[in-house]
């Protein structure tokens, strides 16, 4: 491991200063940045523990919810407003990770969590244009079954490891975010890039740009929620395939839905073709199959993972006829 120096900064602003002055990676829980650090992945001059910053979840004035970010997984799931009124978050939380790992991982750092493809990590004898821009990217024609779908480019395959965030990016989540140029919000879908030319700039934010909050809006729909993911083992592996849905139907027709897929593409994949396709009309299997086919008629396979596709339409047909209370 490389030398660096460790801070614990008491508040935002002080986190803020700290970041501007030299080579600074911000630390919550450490469930991913610290495995980065032991593989030479990262290699920071100093790390910056912003464990200090806000751990409550307030009610906002217009009825939603304000999630600190450093609010542990743990806490973030058991909340009694998260279970009743988000239950699709609390069930992509507890799907995540063992309770060990949700015990020290924060809401912030979830949201920043790196990719897990195994060419990325495999520092000795694979290129990765994530490590090393324009060096190649050998997932492209390697084992690539657990890899994107939708919205990959030649320079890079990989998929967004987050569960939590999937959830997020269907309950229309806005990031709040403070730096040395002010406070400002990003919407979640807006946060992550799709990875285009340079997969190695993977997020929005600004250099020593912070995470301070996640707030979710009111939202009917969201009460009728939920996750579902599909992996290869039952405990704690990444999704294959992922789905949060939150459906509203009324008198047999779908009012509202909102629709995010997980394991396909580089970002959590906002479905908003499916949403379009299903807003006012008829909340059966067949709409629903429709709505997810249309949604993946873009998808480009590799080699290797032609079958997710099939996979989630599946996935998203059964979960919407499931909280329709319809045959998929």
């Amino acid at each position: 491991m490389i030398p660096f120096t460790y801070t614990r900064a008491s508040n935002a602003a002080e986190a803020i200063r700290l970041a501007g002055v030299r080579d600074v990676k911000y630390i919550g829980g450490g469930t991913n940045l610290v495995d980065l650090l032991r593989e030479t992945i990262e290699r920071p001059a100093a790390l910056v523990d912003v464990t200090g910053l806000s751990s409550t979840i307030e009610r906002r004035g217009n009825g939603g919810l304000l999630i600190g970010a450093a609010v542990r997984n743990t806490a973030l799931a058991e909340h009694r407003e998260v279970r009743t009124r988000y239950p699709v978050l609390a069930r992509a939380v507890l799907a995540g990770a063992s309770g060990q790992i949700r015990n020290m991982a924060t809401v912030g750092g979830n949201i920043l969590q790196r990719t897990r493809c195994a060419y990325f990590y495999d520092t000795d004898g694979s290129r990765c244009n994530k490590r090393f821009p324009g060096q190649g990217c050998d997932a492209i024609d390697g084992f690539n079954r657990t890899h994107a779908i939708l919205g990959a480019s030649s320079s890079c395959v990989a998929t967004h490891p987050s569960d939590m965030c999937v959830a997020l990016a269907a309950l229309d989540a806005v990031v709040h975010l403070e730096g040395a140029a002010g406070a400002r919000t990003v919407p979640l879908t807006d946060l992550h890039r799709l990875p285009g030319d340079h997969p190695e700039v993977e997020t929005v934010l600004e250099p020593g740009e912070l995470i301070t909050a996640v707030e979710l809006p009111a939202l009917p729909a969201a009460t009728r929620s939920t996750y579902r993911k599909v992996r290869d083992r039952a405990s704690y592996a990444f999704a294959l395939v992922s789905v949060a849905a939150a459906l509203e139907v009324d008198n047999g027709r779908v009012k509202d839905v909102r629709l995010a897929l997980g394991g396909v593409a580089h970002k959590p994949w906002r479905a908003r073709r499916a949403e379009t396709a299903l807003k006012g009309g008829p909340a059966t299997g067949h709409t629903f199959r429709a709505a997810a086919e249309a949604e993946l008629a873009a998808a480009k396979p590799l080699r290797d993972n032609g079958f997710k596709i099939e996979l989630a339409s599946r996935a998203m047909t059964a979960v919407l006829s499931e909280l329709a209370g319809v045959d998929a």
